[in-house]
């Protein structure tokens, strides 16, 4: 640490106001009553992520609630942690953030800076280091659920580094750069995984193109009428957008044609494999030529296994990925490249579904059941999945967007006492709609390019976050000398 650094206690970096550390309010004070679908959303240890806040998934409180609980309220620039549970999640609340407030859940506090001191950023990358962490850790107990002791008080007496804040800006520009690439590459899968569902959703439960072509034919048009309302309800499920996004459909189809002549090709030959009538079945009325399945019948279901962690030579020096849940638990894209824990090959040998291949379907059936990604990597799984091999019709693009849609149904057939779990036997048995397999066919080649960006995305992501966490120790005791940076770099939170 340089000479004109200093060592500050949170306490002393803290806001003037009483409540500048608060707990989240107990569940005692917050009841199901309560919850409402718009409000103050109520921050969890799964929104929280590094410099930004995930709220897309949020229970939220009415203001009079939040008005209440306003102790626990956290806004811009106070760091959030979760001191119960999962503890050691660190996160702020950025200027741009959704909401102009949160309600902290029990199993997290807040911490409000005074910012005349000190760059909420730059304790925040503090206490997500190697060293901030090893002082959060220190006041936690391992007895029954991992918990901080005496959370508020303990956090106070966190020691931080305290260079001059036009240092602690410089620090924080670098680090928040690389972070600010990482945050952009998931908000970009976000929108590819939201892209890949609304497709499913409108060719495969909605039957879109089926009925744009029987609405056509009903209305006295002919064959090329419904092959072109076909095309239009298409070409609006965003495989085939244009620049003429605020034209008519039929402008959009003309402009398509007349711009991009192979798309438009593609465009019709895509909607001539959708049937023009329905058909009655066990599940209703599902277009014609579709057949209902199961599952079980379509896939290939396994389980997994752990090797005893007792005998060494299942672990040491193993260079296999082995994944439990857990590698899923903080995962926000649908992809998985890399595992916490990996086995040797007499390990391996020890789990009888042995190595899965890339693009096996991965689906947690425990604790909780319903976390989802496709394996980028030949993979190994525990007992807390059912993975799916698709070696037929259905693909794995395909099979994961029908896990999605049909997870209420999924969770419903989950059993237990202590957890809910869904065996392989009642996950076999649920009913699946299977389209021709061109179709599939066809769905499957768009969205698999829509997968290769995500995992492209994830790998950089990695990179990016590898490079942060080297250069994180390096910057926060000076190391580093970022004196050379410009003195306007201010990367505020």
């Amino acid at each position: 640490m340089t000479a004109d650094w200093q060592i500050k206690t949170i306490d002393e970096l803290k806001a003037d106001f009483r409540s500048a550390i608060a707990m989240g309010p107990f569940g005692s004070r917050i009841k199901a009553e309560n919850f409402v679908t718009e409000g103050v959303p109520i921050l969890k240890g799964g929104n929280l992520h590094g410099v930004f806040i995930d709220d897309n998934k949020c229970d939220y409180l009415t203001e009079e609630k939040a008005e209440e609980l306003k102790s626990s309220i956290a806004v811009t620039g106070d760091i959030v942690i979760t001191h119960r549970g999962t503890i050691g999640q660190v996160s702020i609340i950025p200027k741009n953030s959704r909401y102009p407030r949160y309600v902290v859940s029990q199993s997290q506090l807040k911490v409000s800076l005074n910012m005349e001191l000190v760059n909420p950023l730059f304790v925040n990358y503090y206490l997500r280091s190697k060293e901030g962490q090893h002082q959060l850790l220190s006041y936690s107990s391992q007895v029954g659920v991992p918990a901080i002791a005496k959370a508020s008080t303990s956090v106070r007496k966190i020691k931080v580094p305290y260079p001059p804040i036009h240092v602690q800006n410089k620090i924080v520009y670098v680090l928040k750069v690389l972070d600010d690439k990482i945050e952009l590459n998931r908000q970009t899968n976000q929108t590819l995984e939201q892209i890949a569902q609304a497709i499913f959703k409108s060719w495969f439960v909605d039957f879109e193109p089926v009925k744009a072509k029987i609405a056509a034919l009903e209305a006295g048009g002919s064959e090329d009428d419904a092959l072109l309302a076909a095309m239009q309800a298409i070409a609006g499920s965003a495989l085939f957008a244009t620049d003429a996004a605020d034209a008519d459909a039929q402008t959009q189809l003309a402009r398509l044609q007349a711009d991009h002549p192979e798309q438009y090709a593609t465009l019709r030959a895509t909607a001539e494999l959708f049937p023009s009538a329905m058909q009655e079945s066990e599940l209703g009325e599902i277009p014609e030529g579709w057949v209902i399945s199961q599952i079980g019948d379509e896939v290939t279901v396994v389980g997994g296994g752990t090797p005893s962690t007792k005998n060494p030579e299942f672990w040491e020096g193993g260079t296999i990925n082995w994944t439990t849940p857990k590698d899923l638990s903080n995962q926000v894209d649908k992809v998985l490249i890399d595992t916490d824990r990996r086995i040797t090959q007499a390990g391996l040998n020890r789990i009888s579904s042995g190595l899965l291949p890339v693009d096996t379907v991965l689906m947690s059936s425990r604790a909780p059941v319903g976390y989802l990604a496709l394996a980028k990597t030949p993979i190994a799984v525990n007992q807390g999945y059912i993975a799916m091999k698709c070696e037929q019709t259905l693909s794995p693009e395909f099979v994961i967007q029908w896990c999605e849609t049909n997870m209420a149904e999924i969770k419903s057939r989950a059993s237990g006492t202590t957890f809910a779990e869904i065996s392989k036997k009642s996950f076999n048995i649920i009913p699946v709609l299977v389209p021709q397999e061109s179709l599939i066919s066809v769905y499957s080649k768009h969205v698999h390019q829509l997968y290769l960006k995500v995992e492209m995305n994830v790998r950089e992501n990695k990179s990016l976050a590898e490079l942060r966490d080297t250069l994180l120790p390096k910057l926060l005791s000076g190391e580093i000398d970022v004196s050379a940076l410009a003195d306007n770099t201010e990367a505020n939170a």
